[in-house]
């Protein structure tokens, strides 16, 4: 490799992060209804916002502590700097072109911890599957106590025949991708094989794991924080003082399927959280007030840290890239 070539791609490891992150950046803050949000901005308790910020940032470190769980069955390991800069990062992506976060996460483990591509995704693949149980568990806990909400949006609204004619043809269709690729030789077969076998070695890692328990206590804290973060924040509106927290479970997973199915539930979130909350007879100023400030609030946390990681990354890893040369 040519010396020209080679400070080429380095100039190209140290920019690209600072050029997407600004990208990111911009594309979330353009988004913003500022001019909707200062006013309850104003009148918010920025005590309570402050807590929330403290537990959604718990959770995310949480998060990026528990991902060696996963990785150490494998024979790998990631730094906790690095694994706490690709959790910021993907969030931070994910408000651009949903779940690419997922895919940026993979690939900052591959290039600075030199673990394969398809392994490190797997085990993101199975944090999502974690992720899924705990949101139906949370989901199932509240059908209890909120059997009509849940009813309502689950069932009464969905359209069953067009859901089981979309399920059979993605069965359909996934039966034939498997076909192909188990009867073909290849070479785009063979690498999808290849990527295969490396995502079920992520996902299945979990059954290897020696610290089960560890693994599910950061799993439910996970959770806990999320939840705890949307309660906590709704005191910062003096208005939604005294609401059912019910009210607050049944938000916080309705809010949370915007989160999972947009990019970054940017305008969906708050939305869903006022379409929960006056269910319960909740007014509807403040319930979108607070929407939109525990949105902005960790959207704000997701954009500095995740634009610091997207800095730092490179420079904190600058010795591996010297040596990858």
């Amino acid at each position: 490799m040519s010396d020209k070539k080679k400070s080429f791609l380095k100039k190209t490891k140290l920019i690209l992060p600072i050029v997407l992150a600004v990208f990111f950046g911009w594309l979330t803050f353009s988004k913003l209804p500022i001019t909707e949000i200062i006013p309850y901005f104003k009148s918010a308790n920025y005590w309570w916002i402050a807590l929330g910020l403290v537990l959604g940032v718990l959770s995310h470190l949480s998060r990026a502590y528990r991902w060696n769980y996963l990785l150490k069955p494998m024979g790998y390991s990631i730094k906790t700097p690095n694994s706490i800069m690709a959790i910021f990062i993907a969030y931070l992506a994910n408000y651009g072109v949903p779940r690419s976060g997922e895919v940026l996460r993979a690939a900052v483990a591959t290039n600075y911890e030199n673990i394969p591509f398809e392994k490190s995704f797997g085990t993101i693949v199975t944090e999502r599957i974690c992720d899924l149980i705990m949101m139906l568990s949370i989901c199932v806990i509240t059908l209890f106590f909120q059997f009509d909400f849940i009813y309502n949006i689950l069932i009464k609204k969905i359209n069953l025949s067009n859901l089981i004619i979309i399920l059979l043809g993605l069965c359909l269709l996934f039966g034939l991708v498997v076909f192909y690729i188990k009867k073909s030789k290849g070479k785009i077969a063979n690498k999808i094989k290849s990527f295969v076998v490396g995502l079920l070695e992520g996902i299945t890692s979990i059954y290897k794991m020696k610290n089960k328990g560890v693994f599910i206590f950061h799993t439910i804290f996970i959770w806990l924080m999320y939840i705890l973060m949307f309660y906590i924040t709704s005191l910062s509106l003096k208005e939604l003082h005294g609401a059912p927290f019910a009210s607050m479970i049944v938000a916080f997973i309705a809010a949370s399927f915007t989160i999972a199915t947009t990019n970054g539930g940017v305008f969906f979130y708050p939305a869903a959280v006022l379409s929960a909350l006056t269910l319960f007879g909740l007014a509807e100023e403040p319930s979108y007030a607070f929407g939109w400030i525990i949105w902005t609030s960790q959207t704000m946390i997701i954009i500095v840290i995740g634009v610091l990681s997207f800095i730092f990354l490179p420079i904190y890893n600058k010795n591996r890239i010297r040596l990858n040369k």
